[in-house]
């Protein structure tokens, strides 16, 4: 009889694990891959490199990062005068298949452009970001404790008249949901602020130590880091610019491809 019943439960265990896998979860990823400039691949990446008028510019696709997709820069000064660097200076136009501008939603007869992000305005930003969740957390607090003053003065007052059995033990479920409502309500807001306050620190190191800052650079230097560019979901290709003010304007083509994959469960 086991051995009957061997091949069935195999084949539901099967149809099973397939239902399962097919309902799981999925998410959108970003990939961009250079097709402008000098492209090799180095280590599995594709990596461009650009040279205009003594500037050298070296980049490829690093990772996503929250809102942003990051590009890993080398900038290199190729000529005989120091050049002032600062990521703010890359930008980038958003462009449909055909490598058309794509519209400003933002801003109507206008093409869709963005600067990249500055890590020393971006710093700035989390001060105040900072300051207005403490003020949202000091906001939970005054409301929970409002609503649990409410809570104990409709307790006591209602336990104080006469009822019945049943009306006392409604009473009694009321509030104990009131007490636990306010004690989940009171978790979550600390929760809230405790994630909050760490992707801000992440944030902080992001700008401090990954991204490329605004750098000097002496004739023959290098500098290296990580530019953040706002992601747009629309786009099929990144027509990004580095300008060297009063100089040199270096191009770059990204083409951007949007791949859904399955989350893993843990």
């Amino acid at each position: 009889m086991k051995r009957f019943l061997a091949l069935p439960s195999v084949v539901t265990l099967g149809f099973i694990a397939t239902l399962v896998s097919s309902c799981a979860p999925k998410i959108t990823t970003y990939q961009l891959k250079p097709v402008s400039g000098n492209v090799a691949l180095i280590d599995g990446r594709s990596v461009t490199r650009v040279d205009q008028n003594g500037i050298g510019v070296v980049a490829s696709f690093d990772r996503e990062d929250m809102e942003f997709v990051t590009l890993d820069v080398e900038i290199k000064n190729l000529t005989g005068d120091s050049i002032d660097v600062n990521p703010a200076d890359f930008k980038f136009t958003a462009l449909n298949k055909q490598q058309d501008t794509l519209a400003d939603p933002q801003h109507t007869g206008f093409s869709l452009t963005r600067p990249a992000a500055d890590p020393a305005y971006e710093t700035g930003r989390l001060v105040m970001k900072r300051k207005l969740e403490e003020k949202r957390l000091k906001r939970a607090k005054l409301l929970n404790t409002v609503l649990m003053v409410a809570t104990i003065a409709s307790d006591v007052s209602s336990s104080n008249r006469s009822r019945s059995y049943s009306e006392y033990t409604s009473n009694r479920l009321s509030h104990s949901l009131a007490y636990e409502g306010i004690a989940i309500k009171r978790a979550v807001d600390h929760s809230t602020f405790a994630n909050r306050m760490q992707r801000f620190d992440y944030e902080e190191y992001r700008w401090r130590e990954l991204a490329l800052r605004r750098h000097t650079l002496a004739p023959g230097e290098t500098v290296r880091g990580l530019v953040y560019l706002t992601k747009i979901p629309d786009a099929r290709f990144l027509s990004i610019a580095y300008t060297v003010p009063e100089q040199v304007t270096v191009p770059l083509l990204f083409e951007q491809e949007l791949v859904q994959q399955k989350k893993k469960r843990r």
